[in-house]
């Protein structure tokens, strides 16, 4: 992933080489862990033709957030398998030009990844949603927490006697 993000002049020279006189057609952003435990950085697959004389028109990015295994050192199978997706999608790719940025893939503009120098991090044009949560006034909050407070307070005391009474009887 550091090439793709990077912003050194060297780095920028190398995806406007891929952009511009290649054919950049997909990126597939993996998380970290699926090289484990050789590495366990997250990774992505850059699939292109080189043609010298460009010919990228739109990049489709995907996503990918799991591979059919744990993402730990072990590596054991799991049910979450973002591969089959992968494949059905990339076949019809160039399809999904209307998907909205919060979905797994969809396509992002040669001109758009130019006007952010080069920049393939699929984080620099996914979009995420945020739900937007009800939570208690602070001073709600703090009035649990004394009310709480002295709950606490009087099973102490109350446990200080039961206590204080078992020494008397001895």
């Amino acid at each position: 992933d550091v090439v793709l993000f990077f912003s050194t002049k060297a780095h920028k020279a190398i995806n406007k080489e891929i952009i511009v006189n290649n054919k950049l057609e997909a990126i597939i952003s993996m998380p970290g862990g699926v090289f484990k435990p050789y590495a366990g950085v997250s990774t992505a697959i850059l699939f292109f033709t080189k043609t010298g004389i460009g010919g990228t028109e739109s990049v489709w990015f995907y996503d990918m957030q799991a591979d059919g295994y744990s993402l730990d050192d072990k590596r054991n199978p799991s049910k979450e398998n973002d591969i089959p997706d992968i494949i059905a999608r990339f076949k019809g790719r160039n399809d999904e030009i209307n998907n909205k940025r919060t979905q797994k893939s969809f396509l992002v503009p040669k001109d758009e990844l130019i006007e952010n120098n080069y920049d393939l991090n699929i984080n620099k044009y996914k979009e995420i949603e945020y739900e937007e949560g009800e939570y208690d006034t602070p001073s709600s909050i703090m009035e649990k927490i004394i009310k709480l407070e002295n709950e606490i307070q009087d099973s102490l005391m109350k446990l200080d006697s039961l206590i204080s009474g078992e020494n008397n009887n001895e």
